[in-house]
């Protein structure tokens, strides 16, 4: 596995440059797709972090994660990126992300998915996923950055006039 850390959520489907204002891809908000190099460290740790409470949200949902050190020497062995950090639910969506087509046996991997997804497709579930990550990172965008946004768009009419 490459031994450089992941230094960006970016998974190269950016969204934003096509308007959106929460990446399909990465599920950062647009002014922290365009603002992530000129972030300090204390800052791009809670998008990382807000990324990750969302998506373990959803993960955990879906699987459990029964064996973390299974996973991870797995996640190793196929030289699938990872944080560490992170929580072992987000090393799950990695490696379904990345090898739902080629994964069999989800239980060598430390992970099960949970009875009322048994009967789902790899790609089918992970697609399911993705989708129900993106909206959550767009209402957590509506409900607590969209009204910022436009609060400080009315102060700044208002102190034009």
């Amino acid at each position: 596995m490459s031994n450089q850390r992941i230094k960006t959520p970016c998974v190269g489907l950016c969204s934003t440059v096509y308007g959106d204002l929460v990446c399909r891809g990465c599920k950062r908000f647009h002014h922290e797709v365009v603002n992530w190099n000129l972030y300090n460290e204390e800052e791009k740790r809670a998008v990382w972090r807000r990324l990750e409470i969302l998506l373990v949200q959803v993960m955990t949902a879906k699987l459990d994660v029964f064996d973390a050190v299974r996973l991870r020497t797995q996640l190793e062995r196929r030289k699938i990126r990872f944080v560490p950090e992170q929580s072992a639910y987000c090393w799950a969506y990695q490696l379904i992300a990345r090898g739902a087509r080629v994964i069999s046996q989800l239980d060598a991997y430390g992970m099960t998915l949970l009875p009322e997804f048994r009967g789902w497709a790899l790609p089918e579930l992970r697609d399911a996923i993705d989708r129900e990550f993106f909206l959550l990172s767009e209402a957590h965008y509506e409900r607590y950055i969209a009204p910022k946004f436009l609060r400080e768009g009315l102060e700044i009419f208002a102190s034009d006039r």
